[in-house]
């Protein structure tokens, strides 16, 4: 088994060393990236933890952060700034991006919950109010004259047409027509109904 190549004290090299152990890694150098991983693991990992806050996704997050140190060491620049901020942005950066994933599914869930959702039915009250408009209709329907209430009756009730109205109570159409749209404005003035 080989050693690994010294790059400072440890884990805590410092920002010469860790740049050094980036280009190596940006090489493809798995000795460097066990270094490197072992140097920033931590910071990362914690990092993580304090935005998700779950300890089982913090280190899905860490563990997903070092594999894109690995694959986008080329692109470390050390004149924009250290290997440790590198990493802390990357980490800050997915570990927000995984707590806005999970807050929209959180809401898609909550969303869609509240379109299945629907009020119980209450059957009873349901009923007793059918009931109750059921006889006012019929207590309007007696206030209105024989032919209004025949011709009422006939249209909305046997869904006759005009003419099948005047037809069957022998009546003239016009005749029927006056009926009729009188005979619906005293049932919507007695029923309450608003225009």
């Amino acid at each position: 088994m080989t050693r690994p190549l010294p790059f400072g004290a440890g884990p805590a090299a410092d920002r010469a060393d860790l740049a050094d152990v980036m280009r190596k890694v940006a090489h493809g150098d798995k000795q460097a990236f066990s270094v490197l991983y072992d140097s920033l693991a931590p910071l990362v990992f914690g990092i993580v933890l304090k935005v998700v806050r779950d300890r089982s996704q913090s280190e899905e997050v860490a563990q997903e952060v070092m594999i894109d140190l690995w694959r986008q060491a080329a692109r470390y620049r050390p004149d924009a700034g250290s290997v440790t901020t590198w990493a802390a942005t990357i980490a800050h950066r997915r570990a927000v991006d995984r707590v806005r994933s999970a807050q929209a599914a959180s809401d898609r869930e909550q969303a869609q919950a509240s379109r299945e959702h629907t009020t119980a039915f209450d059957e009873v009250a349901e009923q007793v109010e059918t009931r109750l408009e059921s006889e006012q209709v019929r207590r309007c329907m007696r206030g209105l004259t024989e032919l209004q209430r025949q011709a009422v009756t006939l249209a909305y009730y046997q869904g006759l047409t005009y003419r099948e109205v005047a037809e069957t109570l022998r009546t003239p159409l016009p005749t029927v027509k006056t009926r009729m749209r009188d005979g619906l404005v005293r049932l919507r003035d007695c029923m309450g109904v608003t225009t």
